[in-house]
């Protein structure tokens, strides 16, 4: 069963991290991405741009329409992404609690197109 884990962040929490301790925070996520790659539970991680760099298009009258940023405004936004495969959602938890993030949800994916 595959399932997605999700990591917020924001601009103050980044900023917030002292340099000295960027790397070793950098390196544990490193560490899990590589063990659970190879273990075949991990399909892929992925880290997305800052929230001032999102576009959203709708559509108006049939015409696409471009406009800086995401949809919401939040202080918090999506910061990284991981798919798993994995037997369970009792598995899924176990891996979103082992990833060095303070928070992580976790959402089953029903479906792939």
């Amino acid at each position: 069963m595959k399932y997605m884990m999700i990591i917020y962040g924001n601009k103050e929490l980044w900023e917030s991290i002292p340099a000295e301790e960027w790397q070793t925070t950098i390196a544990a996520f490193d560490a899990f991405t590589t063990k659970h790659k190879e273990s075949g539970e991990l399909l892929g991680a992925y880290g997305v741009a800052d929230a001032a760099q999102a576009k959203t298009v709708r559509t108006v009258t049939g015409a696409p329409v471009v406009t800086d940023g995401p949809y919401l405004e939040s202080k918090e936004y999506l910061a990284s992404w991981y798919l798993l495969d994995v037997d369970s959602e009792e598995r899924a938890l176990e891996l979103a609690a082992e990833l060095p993030a303070d928070q992580v949800e976790v959402w089953p994916i029903l479906h792939e197109a």
